[in-house]
């Protein structure tokens, strides 16, 4: 990839946002990562520690974990964040949030950059359509966990410049994962357009009482090969994320299979986000391991 592609931004210190980061410090990037507050880049950065030193002892890591970690640059002040070759948003899932973050960085991204969102659903027109320069726009979507999974969607809107979306793939395989080409900004791409409606379907048949969150993780797991069921990957990527992602669809398409159910929203309001909470369709210990099955609200 092109030199200056090598001086990565990531904004956002959450489980994606760090994921991306951890990634591009693995390829040699030079990476800048910013978050709200002092305490969020520091304890996401303690998590990169963590997650590359395990890659290292499993042998599938050969850098020393402290060079990797080194070159990932906490930042809370974004009017610092200049000169970089690629920018990738990566903060929670809702519109006006995004735009927020896409009308600043196209201010102080230099003319040559490429500004990347890590949506899950919105089209990236909605995102570049607030910037002067929506040629240089494009979506990277990653999925999680980032650091294990090998493959990324790099979504094209239909003023994204050929060269830019090819440098976006080339930079996405940089990092080691599969490019996913998705030639037509629609909302959810690929991967939530077809993996979305089975998560809900998941949590209506819970609903019903067809079967229990357990039973439906393991006929997942062992008769389709994943290696997590939908709420066990629920529970990782945390309940919230998931709900603003199924608003955010139903609310671009109108497609009631996008429409997120009742005991969700239900998880949501009671504060049950998943592992981050220590209770979301299963309850975790302080460290984060699952104890069991959490009583449903």
């Amino acid at each position: 990839m092109p030199v200056a592609d090598t001086d990565v931004v990531v904004i956002g210190a959450g489980l994606m946002g760090h994921g991306i980061a951890q990634c591009a410090a693995q390829a040699g990037c030079r990476v800048r990562l910013w978050g709200t507050s002092r305490d969020e880049v520091e304890s996401a950065i303690a998590r990169i520690g963590t997650s590359v030193a395990k890659l290292h002892a499993k042998g599938r890591m050969a850098e020393p974990p402290a060079a990797v970690v080194a070159r990932i640059e906490p930042m809370t002040d974004l009017e610092r964040c200049t000169g970089a070759g690629v920018y990738i948003e990566s903060v929670v899932e809702k519109l006006d949030v995004k735009q927020q973050i896409f009308r600043r960085l196209d201010a102080l991204a230099p003319a040559s950059a490429l500004i990347a969102s890590n949506t899950s659903t919105i089209p990236i027109a909605r995102l570049a359509a607030v910037t002067r320069h929506p040629d240089r726009c494009l979506g990277m979507h990653f999925t999680s966990p980032v650091p294990l999974m090998p493959v990324a969607e790099v979504i094209r809107t239909a003023a994204t410049t050929d060269d830019a979306f090819a440098r976006g793939t080339a930079f996405v395989r940089a990092l080691g994962k599969e490019p996913i080409a998705v030639q037509k900004d629609i909302p959810g791409f690929v991967f939530n357009r077809v993996n979305l409606p089975g998560t809900v379907e998941a949590i209506r048949l819970v609903e019903m009482g067809a079967a229990s969150v357990e039973d439906i993780d393991k006929a997942m797991r062992l008769g389709f090969g994943r290696p997590m069921g939908p709420f066990e990957t629920a529970d990782m990527v945390g309940l919230d994320t998931g709900y603003y992602a199924l608003c955010s669809l139903h609310a671009e398409t109108g497609d009631d299979k996008f429409r997120p159910p009742d005991l969700l929203r239900r998880q949501i309001e009671a504060g049950h986000l998943g592992r981050k909470t220590g209770r979301g369709w299963y309850e975790y210990d302080a460290a984060g391991e699952r104890r069991g099955m959490a009583p449903l609200p």
